[in-house]
């Protein structure tokens, strides 16, 4: 730590010789150094910061309490990780004319979409995979409708569901999907494969294999909001408005939404150094907070997750996080086909 003073010269002064020799390494003959441009002034002494007993830090540099009792209930267990992957195995729509839900993700780019079902598939697969292709480009690697189904390699596939990628959100209507793109998926109008463009939004007349009159099954049935717990605090006026202008449209096609928050461990070192901690980090717990505020969702609809990133091989309560995040977006699934159903039984009655 040290001031700048901008001067016609630069010096660093120093308040003891010791301290000279250190900094300088014998180069400086008096204690000072003669530059052009500004004054440097180092401090003699460090600032001190004296942390609770249980004190921890994260990667801001922010202190926070771990808490003594979790305020969410996680069972850490091989067990649990196998009874998972059985529910999502086994996972079926209610809805007999709708084979596999369709689960849409959506989020700022570089908010961990993709990387999200490259690690649910991971866990299924027993080993670090990128199904959906994932970059560290600021534009996103995601730039067309792409639907995963899950793959397991030791047991049945999950057939019941969709895991749908697209474009990520941008800051203006030049960067990143379109409001109306989004709409478009989520009513079932955008083909497979289709590539978005913030330049060419989506039209009957002009998009290639439109489909003009979607089935139930054409549509998405949850969406998932994918949120970075390091982006929250930065997230810009124009991302947070289309993200509520979104949850309200979301909201009038009758489709259920939750949200991930993602990159936990960046924001909690405890919990990037043991996993099994992130329901006792009180720094996840206000980052979820936010995140409920910034999208106007309820904190109960919001699962932390930490997706695979530079590991090589999985880890069992990383798994366990990450299939509890999908059996979470499985009982918003649920809930729209029981909407569903119960509306045809009245429109069956009014007739």
């Amino acid at each position: 730590m040290f001031s700048i003073e901008r001067g016609p010269k630069q010096t660093f002064s120093f308040s003891s010789k010791k301290e000279e020799d250190n900094l300088t390494r014998g180069k400086a003959d008096s204690g000072t150094w003669t530059l052009p441009e500004a004054v440097f002034k180092f401090p003699t002494t460090a600032p001190t910061t004296i942390a609770p007993k249980d004190s921890h830090y994260s990667l801001f540099g922010t202190p926070f309490s771990k808490l003594e009792s979790a305020w969410r209930v996680m069972e850490w267990t091989e067990e649990r990780k196998k009874s998972l992957m059985e529910v999502i195995t086994s996972f079926a729509p209610k809805c007999a004319d709708v084979p596999q839900a369709r689960v849409l993700f959506l989020g700022p780019m570089g908010s961990g979409k993709s990387s999200f079902i490259s690690s649910v598939q991971s866990a299924f697969s027993g080993r670090v995979t990128n199904r959906a292709m994932v970059g560290c480009s600021p534009t996103g690697c995601t730039k067309k409708l792409q639907s995963f189904k899950i793959q397991s390699l030791t047991e049945e596939d999950p057939d019941g569901l969709l895991l749908c990628d697209v474009m990520g959100l941008g800051d203006s209507q030049t960067t990143g999907i379109h409001l109306h793109d989004i709409l478009s998926v989520i009513k079932g109008h955008v083909p497979e494969g289709h590539r978005f463009s913030p330049y060419k939004p989506v039209m009957q007349s002009e998009t290639e294999g439109f489909v003009k009159r979607p089935e139930l099954a054409d549509k998405i049935h949850c969406v998932a909001f994918v949120l970075s717990a390091t982006q929250i605090q930065m997230c810009s006026p124009n991302l947070s408005s289309t993200m509520q202008q979104l949850r309200e449209h979301i909201s009038d096609l009758g489709v259920h939404q939750v949200a991930l928050l993602t990159h936990i461990d960046e924001v909690c070192m405890e919990t990037a150094k043991d996993l099994t901690h992130v329901y006792k980090s009180a720094n996840i717990q206000a980052a979820i907070k936010k995140a409920a505020a910034l999208l106007g969702m309820p904190p109960s609809y919001i699962v932390p997750v930490k997706n695979y990133f530079q590991e090589l091989t999985v880890d069992s309560n990383n798994d366990v996080l990450l299939l509890s995040a999908v059996d979470h977006i499985l009982q918003y699934c649920n809930l729209y086909f029981q909407d569903s159903a119960g509306q045809n039984r009245s429109v069956r009655a009014f007739l």
